[in-house]
């Protein structure tokens, strides 16, 4: 039976880094399934969903360690199953807009007052095109159950929206 190791790393950024994960993984008999990695700020900080056999696990968590040596922080979590979570719907959520503190602390407070999950989120602060003031941008794929109505979600958003003076679109994925 196979098992997941949902890793979570931080490190000064440097050439090689994934490249030594990859290869520490599949030695261990791993398969990469899932990451989001990135380098911000001169540190490499990513999550990693590895699967291998349950036999093979404590071996692969010995061998990732490994790289603590080489001055990457990490954290390893046996990933529980996937329990039945009822229907649900994706949503795309974006949203632009003159920067500002407490804008992503906002928006995932209504989302969380609907029940609303975010399965991925990516925000980025640059400069507007005309004026260079820091523009915010967010991209999240929403997870809505079923029970939730969208419309109330999107109305609690266009209102908050408003008061934070940004552009707001929410659509539903086919």
């Amino acid at each position: 039976m196979k098992t997941s190791l949902v890793l979570t790393l931080i490190g000064r950024d440097r050439p090689g880094l994934v490249s030594a994960l990859a290869a520490r993984a599949s030695a261990a008999g791993a398969n990469w399934m899932e990451s989001r990695l990135a380098q911000l700020a001169g540190q490499f900080a990513g999550v990693v969903r590895l699967e291998v056999e349950e036999g093979d696990a404590a071996r692969l968590e010995a061998a990732l360690r490994g790289l603590e040596a080489e001055g990457l922080r990490l954290a390893i979590e046996h990933a529980a199953a996937a329990g039945a979570a009822g229907a649900r719907r994706m949503v795309r959520l974006g949203l632009v807009g003159h920067d500002r503190p407490g804008i992503v602390r906002d928006i995932s407070a209504v989302l969380a007052r609907h029940g609303v999950s975010i399965e991925e989120l990516e925000t980025a602060c640059e400069s507007a095109p005309m004026s260079s003031e820091p523009l915010f941008r967010a991209d999240a794929l929403l997870d809505v159950p079923a029970s939730v109505s969208l419309e109330a979600v999107r109305g609690d958003l266009e209102a908050l929206a408003n008061e934070l003076m940004v552009d707001l679109s929410l659509d539903e994925r086919g």
